[in-house]
């Protein structure tokens, strides 16, 4: 009835817009700007001294070297696989070609929680890698190692996702002219392909890095959770909430939030530069 209604026009354009806009913001208050306010209040409540006493804690700084030294490694990994699967999926026509695409959505479609198992069953004491480990005196589950694979795992969709639709619909004809006029396939990747897929790549390389930073369950399975030297800021945060520790870790949320406020600017300022090229 109502869908009849809009197409006879007894409600005027504006007031569906108004509406639909009405409900988007109030969603938007709900789900993420109320949790913001609470969080960077709660943080605060106790004085900007308190906060600052909790975020130079030494187990919250260990927190933030190693969430950042997890980004700094897994992104680029991420970004490598990304431009070379890319590239060859969208450029190339062979065989189990959708087979590796079903691959790289596997993280989208496996719980965290199960990816850090699979992890501790690989690389445990006593998973099928265990017993070669422990001869060899090498930790990877329990220690940084497994942390950053874990991170891997489920972050590496994301640069792929960005750029293989991308590169699809632009084919390959301008990289087939340049190598016709004498480049060779460095000159063509640089000069052709890079910057044709350059707002698409920052775009992915965003998201991929938001996902590391803030990734908690397949972390907290492989972590052991030793404070110090295992836990990113998710899981700190968790500890401290858990030992009733509140403004603590409601700092910690805020330091984390405030990472992921200079992601979404990121993010607004790319998706912003990816419409203005898209009218042009």
């Amino acid at each position: 009835m109502q869908s009849r209604h809009i197409e006879k026009g007894l409600y005027p354009p504006f007031i569906i817009n108004a509406l639909i806009t009405a409900i988007t913001l109030v969603f938007l208050a709900l789900f993420l700007i109320l949790p913001l306010v609470v969080i960077f209040g709660e943080a605060f409540r106790e004085g900007i001294s308190i906060w600052w006493g909790s975020i130079v804690e030494q187990e919250a700084l260990s927190a933030l070297r190693l969430t950042l030294l997890v980004a700094a490694i897994a992104v680029p990994f991420n970004l490598f696989f990304g431009i070379v699967a890319s590239w060859a999926l969208a450029k190339f026509d062979f065989w189990g070609r959708s087979f590796i695409i079903t691959l790289i959505d596997l993280p989208f479609a496996v719980s965290p929680i199960v990816s850090g198992l699979i992890f501790v069953l690989l690389f445990g004491i006593h998973g099928w890698m265990g017993p070669w480990l422990v001869k060899n005196n090498i930790q990877i589950i329990f220690a940084v190692p497994g942390i950053v694979l874990a991170t891997m795992f489920v972050t590496f969709p994301f640069v792929a996702r960005e750029l293989i639709p991308l590169m699809t619909e632009q084919g390959s004809e301008e990289e087939q002219a340049a190598l016709t006029l004498g480049a060779n396939g460095w000159q063509t990747f640089w000069k052709i392909t890079l910057p044709n897929i350059k707002w698409g790549l920052l775009y992915g390389v965003i998201l991929c890095n938001a996902r590391a930073m803030g990734e908690f369950g397949a972390v907290s399975v492989v972590s052991g959770h030793i404070r110090g030297e295992t836990n990113t800021l998710p899981l700190q945060a968790e500890i401290l909430y858990n030992e009733y520790n509140f403004t603590a870790a409601f700092a910690v949320a805020s330091l984390l939030a405030f990472l992921a406020l200079i992601t979404l600017a990121l993010k607004f300022f790319v998706e912003s530069r990816i419409n203005k090229l898209e009218t042009l």
